[in-house]
């Protein structure tokens, strides 16, 4: 598959989660960062995105801890969490 189209199809994958908190977690992350992101770190959100919502949010925001094998800095881009909309 050529990059683009990996692009456009994890951007999707980012943005329908089932939630509307999770879409914004994982999809604001992707949009926020995916433009710079190298092959492996796209390696790794896409690997990401099979594990469950609640688990991807619970290791971004702190609530669980999170796995040695997402654990790191892609991790911690994540957590930064400047990249979820708040309306004032």
């Amino acid at each position: 598959m050529d990059h683009e189209t990996r692009l456009k199809r994890l951007r999707f994958r980012s943005w329908h989660r089932g939630t509307r908190e999770a879409d914004l977690m994982i999809g604001g992350f992707f949009d926020a960062h995916h433009a710079d992101l190298t092959t492996e770190q796209l390696d790794w959100f896409e690997a990401l995105l099979e594990e469950q919502d609640v688990d991807i949010m619970g290791w971004a925001i702190g609530s669980i801890a999170c796995p040695p094998e997402w654990d790191g800095a892609m991790m911690q881009r994540m957590r930064t969490l400047k990249f979820v909309p708040v309306s004032r």
